[in-house]
């Protein structure tokens, strides 16, 4: 090492290292390219003193020194991004049930599916935009109806409700499998989903209403879902 480098040039060198490394240096890494006895302490607090005021600052991370953005501008830099994630085999089937036979409940859901329905499934289709409450059904409890959304249609390009796949379609994607109980997805609208429909006005009337009283177990939780990646 070049023994004649004054001490301007080392707090370069210095600010060079810490502004290159992505992890924090310790004083005897920072020495090893540093004039022998060159004072690393007294460099250091020279160049923190330096960026005091910038908008990256030196700061001292356990035993070693970074570059660090100014903490006072940590919320000005966060980057959201979006997370790929497929929507799950549940996901799927649900919201194939909601398609095929809404309005429907959550019981409803579970019946044909012949498992329990997941808070967090019908969360993540609600927040994707999918599905949406369609008013409550008139029986004792009045529990919350499902159907789908405007967005879902545009999501996987269908005129209206009219033009969901067939049985077979589905099948040859692998959205039917061999349990009993989903093979009754595809078909038209149960007794009960037709007789809704001849309380349509009403059920427009009450989804105010049903979004009101979903309440926190109903709420879409803030899970990041790649929408695109589920289609």
């Amino acid at each position: 090492m070049n023994e004649s480098m004054d001490r301007f040039q080392q707090i370069r060198l210095v600010e060079a290292m810490l502004f290159a490394s992505a992890e924090p240096l310790s004083k005897d890494a920072i020495s090893t390219l540093l004039p022998d006895g060159a004072d690393v302490k007294g460099l250091l607090k020279e160049l923190q003193g330096l960026y005091a005021n910038r908008g990256v600052n030196v700061v001292k991370i356990g035993k070693g020194w970074a570059m660090r953005t100014a903490s006072d501008l940590k919320s000005h830099m966060r980057i959201e991004k979006v997370v790929p994630r497929r929507l799950s085999r549940a996901g799927i089937e649900t919201l194939a049930i909601i398609a095929y036979h809404q309005p429907v409940t959550r019981a409803e859901i579970e019946e044909i599916r012949g498992v329990a329905v997941s808070k967090g499934t019908l969360d993540i289709l609600l927040e994707i935009g999918w599905i949406r409450p369609r008013g409550k059904r008139r029986v004792p409890g009045k529990p919350v109806t499902w159907g789908t959304s405007e967005q879902f249609l545009d999501h996987f390009g269908l005129e209206g409700l009219d033009a969901l796949p067939g049985v077979e379609e589905l099948k040859a994607t692998g959205l039917l499998d061999s349990r009993p109980g989903l093979g009754s997805i595809a078909m038209q609208q149960d007794e009960a989903g037709e007789d809704d429909e001849d309380d349509g006005e009403d059920d427009v009337d009450q989804e105010e209403d049903a979004l009101e009283e979903i309440g926190e177990e109903e709420r879409p939780r803030p899970t990041i879902v790649d929408a695109n990646s589920a289609g």
